[in-house]
């Protein structure tokens, strides 16, 4: 059975080029020539890798792969881009694309980097319930508790626990989590981190249970496992 592979670009001879090749080797390939048809097409279903173009009428290619991500598809994603700057090839990466290609580029090179995508060994389903010792997130109810002790959190706040439980028992440093929560290079000497994990740490050990974050000294913080 075929490959099947979703082609979306608006540019109507750099579609037709891809397509073309890809037909030739074999794949079943679809295309889309916006953004917004693009992602009706990639959440169908069905594919197994997606060429998307990085700027793309409609709905761009980094609010679609972000779309696609929040909906829970892992569907590889190669992006191209006419823009060759490291902080581009950065954004498309952390908004979720697998793989990065600069236009203008070669047939070969696109097909070597779709095989290598498709070599990957499948993800498996993320588990909906991350835990520490006696805490517990529930990702899907957006619930929080420890110790059987429901846990009030705001958006932000649950962003940044999930984003510690994640990383149990590693270094994780305030310009990580600036980047990783806020997904913004705030000024770095700002307090907006400490001032957010202290009201966390609050949340977690009113009970008077031991601290779940521990503050590793010029480094961050941590949340141990035990």
């Amino acid at each position: 059975m075929s490959r099947r592979i979703l082609v979306v670009e608006d540019d109507t001879e750099t579609r037709e080029f891809i397509a073309k090749g890809l037909a030739e080797e074999g794949y079943a390939v679809e295309c889309a020539a916006d953004g917004r048809e693009g992602l009706y097409h990639a959440t169908d279903g069905g594919f197994d890798a997606i060429v998307l173009d990085r700027m793309l009428p409609g709905l761009d290619g980094l609010s679609l792969v972000k779309s696609l991500r929040a909906a829970g598809l892992r569907t590889p994603v190669l992006m191209l881009t006419a823009m060759s700057a490291v902080d581009e090839r950065v954004k498309g990466l952390r908004a979720g694309a697998d793989d990065y290609l600069v236009k203008p580029f070669s047939f070969q090179e696109l097909h070597a980097r779709i095989e290598a995508l498709l070599r990957r060994p499948q993800e498996t389903e993320e588990a909906s319930t991350l835990t520490c010792r006696d805490l517990e997130m529930d990702l899907l109810a957006r619930r929080v508790s420890r110790g059987g002790r429901d846990i009030t959190l705001t958006p932000r706040e649950f962003q940044i626990l999930e984003y510690f439980m994640r990383r149990k028992n590693r270094v994780v440093s305030r310009t990580m989590l600036l980047e990783g929560v806020w997904d913004y290079h705030f000024d770095p000497n700002t307090n907006v981190v400490d001032v957010h994990i202290s009201k966390l740490r609050r949340q977690l050990d009113e009970g008077g249970e031991e601290p779940l974050i521990e503050t590793v000294r010029g480094a961050g913080y941590m949340m141990s496992d035990g």
